[in-house]
């Protein structure tokens, strides 16, 4: 039996819509993206407050039972990463961060629509085939 992967999608969008989406997740500065996250019972999250909530959660409960938290910590700590992340946004659908091929593949071609309009620069689709994606960093892999 063939495996049935799960998918997220994650945008990239401008520091201004960045700014705004961080402030109200429900899209209500940019009414088209609000209308496809509405449409699909999605919210946003942006990457950079999602690595800052780990960090503290394992900071709360012990590093020690957070494999990523020295990876993530140096992540957020670096200006050009925090950038980077701050403009990355993750698609919850039904508050879930990964969902099934179907709604994933609407979603991204409404988002794709969008892009380049009005901030939104990028739409990506991520799967949970291993294959296909980075392993994490050893705990030992300061980088």
């Amino acid at each position: 039996m063939e495996p049935t992967w799960q998918f997220q999608l994650r945008i990239t969008v401008s520091p201004e819509l960045a700014n705004d989406l961080r402030i109200d997740v429900a899209g209500a500065s940019h009414v088209e993206l609000r209308n496809v996250l509405r449409k699909h019972n999605a919210t946003l999250k942006c990457q950079f407050d999602a690595f800052a909530d780990y960090v503290s959660e394992a900071e709360q409960q012990g590093p020690e039972n957070y494999p990523l938290y020295q990876w993530t910590r140096q992540t957020i700590e670096n200006p050009q990463k925090k950038a980077k992340y701050l403009q990355s946004f993750t698609v919850y659908v039904n508050g879930d961060e990964i969902y099934g091929k179907e709604i994933a593949g609407v979603m991204e071609a409404e988002l794709l629509a969008l892009a380049g309009d009005d901030g939104i620069k990028s739409v990506a689709r991520f799967d949970t085939n291993p294959a296909n994606n980075p392993q994490p960093p050893n705990a030992s892999d300061n980088t």
